[in-house]
């Protein structure tokens, strides 16, 4: 099992970033450049992360591959493929994005997220996508979501079964599905099926916490891990079980809230 998150310090330099990477205790990393940036200069991180055994875990996207603005649409392709064959490059464990949105909001909700063009036309998209770039180091992933494909394990297995592509696999993040008080309160079970389901074709994991309130109807929020009710010993059992996949943990800035919550994770390796 590989370890990383966020950075506590601002780094100038490979030799600053790795040092930062190792003072947070951290085996596993987002890369920290993006796509169009100078070769030379990536290849000084990607050496500095080798050398110091620390695994490129992810190559992040975040687009929306399913806007209605056609030629929006292909330019997003486009940028995916490019983010694809830079993952590729650098070794990275995945690249990952999330499937996109019918709505007005690139990662949020909509009725026609669920219907079956959506899942015909996201199938098309990984297609095209892996097709073009061919990669042979990483693999393309889709970040589990709440209100569209995939949002369980069942939904990604009916998507990697019809996307039918060895380059395509899962990016797991058990919180984003925590949808439902039932999944709240056994999220145990809940992680632990996702894995039984999925594990074959886990390549990276998120790590964050939920919490629910008594709001009605029902009302569920992420928050930093070891702050909610999420159960990360299941998680980190069913990793370990797994071939050095990485977990990560996501969406804090704040220095010590970072530091807080590896101090908290840490202490259930």
């Amino acid at each position: 099992m590989r370890f990383g998150g966020p950075a506590v310090k601002k780094s100038s330099n490979p030799e600053e970033w790795v040092a930062n990477m190792k003072e947070m205790g951290y085996t596993a990393c987002f890369f920290p450049l993006d796509y169009d940036e100078p070769l030379a200069k990536v290849d000084a991180y990607v050496n500095a992360a080798r050398e110091a055994d620390i695994l490129i875990a992810e190559v992040g996207v975040w687009n929306n591959p399913l806007t209605s603005d056609l030629n929006q649409k292909k330019e997003n392709l486009q940028q995916i493929k490019d983010h694809l064959a830079f993952a590729d490059y650098v070794g990275a464990a995945c690249c990952v994005n999330i499937a996109g949105s019918k709505g007005t909001e690139w990662d949020g909700p909509h009725k026609d997220n669920f219907s079956k063009a959506c899942f015909e036309e996201i199938v098309a998209d990984i297609q095209e996508i892996v097709d073009a770039v061919k990669p042979t180091k990483t693999y393309y992933t889709l970040e589990t979501m709440p209100w569209i494909y995939p949002y369980d394990a069942d939904s990604y297995l009916s998507l990697i079964k019809a996307v039918d592509r060895e380059c395509f696999a899962v990016h797991l993040d058990v919180i984003n599905m925590i949808t439902s008080p039932y999944r709240y309160y056994h999220n145990a079970e809940f992680t632990q099926e996702c894995f039984d389901k999925l594990g074959p074709y886990i390549k990276s994991c998120h790590a964050k916490d939920v919490i629910m309130t008594n709001k009605m109807l029902s009302h569920i929020d992420e928050t930093n891990p070891g702050l909610g009710e999420y159960d990360f010993t299941k998680l980190i059992e069913c990793i370990r079980k797994l071939d050095n996949i990485p977990m990560l943990m996501e969406h804090m800035r704040d220095p010590q809230e970072i530091m807080d919550a590896a101090a908290y994770l840490k202490k259930l390796f």
